[in-house]
């Protein structure tokens, strides 16, 4: 099935607050699962970048699961950034590690070859071009930093994105059920996003599937 793309950006206020509401504890929680998979130990000292935060549910649950750690977020939506911000006012103990970035990638506040480990969820199916963000990570990470990109990924068909629609956002508003649906259609399938590595010179990463709809890049760069 063809991919459709959607807007880069959650722009709108209610949308992103209908985001942030919504329950991905299991998808947020599988992402932090598959992080300590990489065997990172205390990341006592480490600087991670998040790129594409949105409300800052992962980058709450990093910074609690790694105390010794801080983490840059970046995000391009406002309104996103403005709910982070309200998550981490709560989060006194986290907020002080936590840097929160308005900007899309590739970012000038970025700095280059700085970051001891690279995250991103969800944000791959929101990009025109998904270029950018592996650039970006070879770009902001150290050589050898970790790297965990998890997303949507598209089903093979129209029939099995609603079949997902009504089993993950049954009860939802209906802007989080249309959000979802054209998420699932913009997303990339494995081996599109394997190909996307081959050309980042990426190849070192390892594309998994790791649910009914998500997909997982993960591994380290090259020294």
């Amino acid at each position: 099935m063809k991919r459709r793309p959607e807007p880069e950006l959650m722009d709108s206020a209610d949308q992103a607050r209908a985001y942030a509401k919504a329950d991905f504890a299991a998808s947020n929680s599988l992402f932090i699962e598959l992080l300590k998979r990489l065997d990172l130990g205390s990341l006592k000292g480490a600087t991670a970048l998040d790129i594409g935060c949105g409300p800052a549910d992962i980058v709450t649950r990093f910074l609690r699961a790694y105390p010794h750690a801080s983490c840059d977020a970046l995000d391009g939506s406002q309104p996103m950034l403005d709910l982070a911000q309200e998550t981490l006012d709560k989060l006194p103990g986290i907020a002080s590690r936590c840097r929160l970035i308005h900007d899309t990638i590739p970012s000038a506040q970025l700095p280059s070859g700085h970051y001891d480990l690279v995250l991103s969820n969800s944000l791959l199916h929101h990009l025109p071009d998904p270029k950018v963000l592996w650039q970006s990570i070879r770009a902001t990470a150290k050589p050898g930093a970790p790297v965990l990109v998890m997303d949507l990924m598209r089903p093979s068909s129209a029939a099995w994105i609603e079949a997902l629609v009504a089993t993950y956002a049954d009860g939802e508003p209906e802007i989080l059920r249309a959000d979802f649906r054209n998420s699932l259609f913009a997303a990339f399938e494995p081996k599109e996003v394997t190909e996307q590595l081959e050309e980042a010179g990426l190849s070192c990463l390892e594309v998994a599937v790791v649910s009914d709809r998500h997909l997982a890049v993960m591994g380290r760069l090259p020294v």
